[in-house]
């Protein structure tokens, strides 16, 4: 039987590179400095809560796939680094697996991500109304079609690559669907619920009513993984 620790993930700032300072923005307009203030403290609080579930694990061996990596080896490993100088917690997590004995393992094509990364480019950068419209449309018109050639490549390299009574661990956007592409005989095991998380982020960018936005902060921010064999 082959295992995989499951993270549905929310990108902090630090994991967004160059387009984190037009998603601040953006958010900010979205949700008022209060509300966006809340938001980026439930994200921290749920890295924090990860870190300490990962900081507890005893990973040698373990295979590690990360959302947007599209290598291993030297140029993986520099990714990593670059990501921890960033101060992103996904890779400072990844960064104490590797030192625990993980393994990385390159996760994602090249090309399929840059085609993404590009409409998401810009759209961040778009100023004019009209040139902020013909992005979001091109962006809209990609969106799916690139999501699912995401997944369906992410899927099958964890087919490929994590073999028979190997565990591994993957860190992706809540809003891949991973888990439904995998081979039938990978023992799936969510350290959070995609469903609910989903409906986090979505809830605070489409003004869920606050009782709600608030149950799923807590849901977000609570310890991972109580029952979960180590």
């Amino acid at each position: 039987m082959r295992k995989l620790l499951y993270v549905p993930i929310i990108h902090s700032s630090a994991d967004l590179g160059t387009i984190a300072a037009e998603t601040e923005k953006k958010g900010i307009a979205i949700c008022g400095r209060e509300r966006w203030a809340a938001h980026q403290q439930t994200i921290a609080s749920f890295w924090g809560a990860l870190f300490k579930f990962f900081e507890n694990l005893q990973p040698k061996g373990y295979k590690v796939y990360q959302d947007g990596l599209v290598a291993d080896g030297e140029m993986g490993m520099k990714i990593v680094a670059d990501g921890v100088k960033r101060g992103s917690k996904n890779y400072e997590i990844i960064d104490h697996l590797i030192e625990g004995g993980a393994i990385l393992v390159k996760t994602e094509d090249i090309g399929i991500v840059m085609k993404e990364y590009k409409s998401v480019k810009e759209l961040a950068k778009a100023r004019t109304f009209i040139g902020k419209t013909i992005a979001y449309l091109k962006y809209v018109c990609r969106k799916n079609k690139t999501l699912e050639e995401r997944d369906n490549y992410v899927a099958k390299r964890i087919g490929e690559t994590l073999k028979e009574n190997e565990t591994g661990i993957l860190f992706i956007g809540a809003h891949h669907n991973v888990v439904d592409k995998l081979p039938g005989d990978i023992e799936v095991i969510a350290l959070k619920e995609r469903v609910r998380v989903l409906k986090y982020m979505k809830g605070y960018y489409f003004r869920s009513k606050r009782a709600e936005r608030d149950k799923l902060a807590d849901y977000i921010m609570e310890d991972v993984g109580a029952n979960i064999e180590r």
